[in-house]
């Protein structure tokens, strides 16, 4: 061993011990402050399921593909890096003599190609990525970056670090090719050997490189340990967990699905026995989030995609999702020396964890809250920043969870809201209408609309679920009876429960006020069940997801359906055939709790398309810039229906305004908080002269009504 290998490898001796004892006390830290967490025993079953969707989303890359060229890029870089542990290795042998490689597989030519290959892509991808954060950096670009608050040097130094890597990595190939040292031929390392035919012979290179490209790699191991809460870097080992204990939705393929329960010590809570000083309602501190919360907290990658993509953000109020969780990470790593302490002395605790003790979790800047009030009601629960999440942080659980503390033992939530839940307990529905009235849609109808309560089990096909604004909001009551009538156009069988229905509580449970949900739930399953209730329809996506996903926490199972898809079915069964063509083209807004909680996104465009047909010349169904998982929320959900929307640009108009540059005349929902919401902006736009007057908002049961009448 000559005096450069002696030098090179006690350099990499040196370094890598000293990363090494950095990055095992560090991931000992991570995982004490992971276990500080709430236990949450729902995360270990279906393991095999779980296995597959691990290696479906990371290997497949089926969420990151979603933006093709970064997804694309990434995919490339991610497989260089998990190539790179093993041309790191080899660089160990490389420091010791420059002749050395692997042993076993360092010789064969398919290893030589397939590395050769993996890195030339993976050195395209860094670029490309590279590129993409210069360009959209905070200030550069858009108005509201998605890299805004981010953590920009952390993210240069990664990039630049796995291109270092692999810059070393092509030049220790170079030098071994210019010392005629390389094993694999030119088909096999192409771009080594061209590289060699430009680089001098000189042996000793090749070990300095070497020790150079394991500086860089430990450099940034060195790094990563000394910052626990670097999740740019952090998320490429937990991710894979991070993903494997993903909540499974209520329903196979249902997208986002029901709301975690209320929990205490893991266990489903029970009203009727929970103890406020004993049990846990919600989250007043970060280790009362489950431990899966911890993980998500530290795998959060700080890409930003959830920012870009949720309604608040991009309307100008305080929510942004990513640095939602980012001040949750950062509260909870502050405060972990507390926590952790053995005893209670205290003495040795840093005074920075003593003071994060003392911040409450939500709070205003003036009380050194964690999380502000307006980011925590600014939430429509619309679930795009789950959805766009490439790690599966489960950022509307968590907000939940804050909100349910807020509601059940703080009594703090927008004023206006508590009209809304007074209702909900004391008429069973947010409009605070006379119960008396729920089924007076049906008068002026041509046919009987039946009563579960007149009729035989059996004697029904589907119970119609109305919902509270099917009932009693005037433009929802008009959706209301077209789906009735075109039922019974088609001679579909149903029934209603009229004065027997109540509101489902999906506002109650979004809001955080579990107790009101629970208790219209098991009134209303207790309701269905006597009445033999096995299918049902209904009209709202808020109640559909909740009947079908979350009614089954409470003992309620039936099959349920969106009335887009059984109006679907009955058009392409032929016992509904649109004859009357529609004026002009129609645009559809994919409404969240039917498109990325539920999945369903074609049945609404199939009755649509049969009705108006191809886009074609200011005809058809066309398409806004942003639809099915990408789809820009309404406004209305997580209970922002019955508060008021005072920062920033209202989130209806910005959809309104989008639908609008589509030329469409018709633009369709199919819910009836979109139809309010929508329907409100387009009359605003109309005022302002800002949209023709021939634009309409309506649901697709309306439009589906007009082609079948003659």
């Amino acid at each position: 061993m000559g005096a450069v290998q002696i030098v090179t490898t006690c350099v990499a001796a040196a370094i890598t011990i000293v990363a090494a004892v950095l990055v095992v006390r560090t991931v000992r830290r991570m995982l004490a402050v992971i276990r500080l967490g709430q236990p949450d025993p729902t995360r270990s079953d279906n393991r095999a399921l779980r296995l597959r969707t691990m290696l479906k989303e990371t290997l497949g890359h089926t969420r990151m593909l979603r933006w093709t060229v970064v997804g694309a890029a990434h995919w490339f870089v991610m497989i260089a890096f998990m190539a790179l542990s093993l041309l790191v290795l080899e660089a160990y042998f490389e420091v010791v003599k420059p002749g050395l490689g692997l042993p076993l597989i360092g010789a064969w030519n398919i290893y030589g190609l397939v590395t050769e290959w993996i890195g030339v892509l993976g050195f395209v991808g860094i670029l490309v990525l590279m590129g993409i954060r210069l360009r959209n950096r905070p200030g550069n670009a858009e108005r509201r970056s998605r890299f805004q608050g981010s953590t920009m040097w952390q993210a240069y130094y990664v990039e630049y670090t796995i291109l270092g890597v692999l810059l070393c990595g092509f030049f220790i190939r170079g030098f071994k090719a210019a010392n005629d040292e390389l094993e694999w031929p030119t088909w096999a390392a192409p771009v080594s050997h061209a590289l060699g035919s430009v680089l001098p012979a000189w042996p000793a290179a090749v070990s300095l490189v070497a020790m150079v490209k394991i500086i860089i790699s430990m450099a940034w191991v060195i790094v990563i340990a000394s910052n626990v809460t670097m999740g740019v870097a952090w998320h490429r080992f937990l991710a894979f967990f991070n993903i494997f204990f993903k909540r499974t939705p209520g329903r196979a393929g249902s997208g986002l699905g029901a709301l975690r329960p209320m929990t205490s010590q893991g266990k489903p809570l029970d009203f009727e026995e929970a103890d406020p000083d004993k049990d846990q309602f919600g989250v007043a501190t970060v280790e009362q989030f489950s431990w899966k919360g911890m993980l998500d907290f530290t795998t959060c990658t700080e890409c930003g995609r959830c920012q870009s993509q949720c309604p608040a953000w991009n309307t100008g109020k305080p929510l942004s999702p990513k640095l939602l969780i980012l001040n949750l990470r950062d509260h909870a790593y502050a405060k972990a020396p507390y926590l952790l302490a053995p005893t209670e002395d205290l003495s040795h605790v840093d005074a920075l964890a003593l003071a994060e003790k003392e911040r409450p979790l939500i709070g205003t800047a003036e009380e050194n809250g964690i999380i502000d009030p307006d980011v925590l009601w600014s939430c429509t629960t619309c679930g795009a920043c789950v959805e766009q999440c490439p790690v599966d942080i489960e950022h509307v659980d968590h907000i939940v969870d804050m909100r349910r503390y807020q509601v059940l033992i703080e009594s703090n939530f927008p004023t206006e809201a508590g009209v809304m839940l007074r209702n909900l307990e004391n008429k069973g529905n947010p409009w605070g209408a006379a119960q008396s009235t729920r089924d007076d849609w049906t008068k002026g109808l041509d046919f009987e609309v039946p009563n579960v309560a007149s009729l035989e089990e059996g004697d029904f096909d589907y119970l119609f679920w109305v919902g509270c604004a099917g009932a009693f909001e005037d433009r929802a009551k008009k959706t209301t009876r077209a789906v009735a009538t075109l039922l019974n156009e088609a001679g579909v069988k149903f029934a209603i429960l009229g004065q027997g229905e109540t509101c489902t509580g999906d506002p109650a449970r979004r809001i955080g006020n579990e107790f009101v949900f629970q208790m219209l739930a098991q009134q209303n399953v207790e309701t269905l069940n006597e009445a033999g209730v096995k299918k049902i329809v209904a009209t709202c996506p808020h109640c559909f997801n909740t009947l079908s996903n979350e009614y089954g926490q409470l003992g309620g199972h039936y099959e349920v359906i969106h009335h887009t898809q059984l109006l679907a079915q009955l058009v392409a069964a032929g016992k509904l055939t649109p004859v009357q063509p529609l004026d002009g083209a129609v645009t559809y807004h994919d409404p969240c709790y039917l498109g990325r909680h539920n999945r369903v996104f074609a049945p609404p465009r199939e009755v649509l398309g049969a009705v108006a047909g191809p886009a074609d010349d200011n005809k058809g169904l066309v398409e806004m810039d942003r639809f099915a998982e990408r789809s820009f929320c309404c406004g209305a959900g997580g209970a922002r229906m019955w508060m008021e929307e005072r920062i920033g640009k209202r989130i209806n108009v910005e959809r309104v305004e989008e639908a609008l540059s589509t030329g469409a005349k018709t633009v369709a929902v199919a819910c009836p908080f979109c139809l309010t919401m929508l329907g409100d902006g387009v009359t605003g736009k109309k005022a302002a002269g800002a949209a023709p007057e021939e634009v309409e908002v309506v649901d697709v049961a309306s439009v589906l009504l007009r082609a079948v009448q003659k």
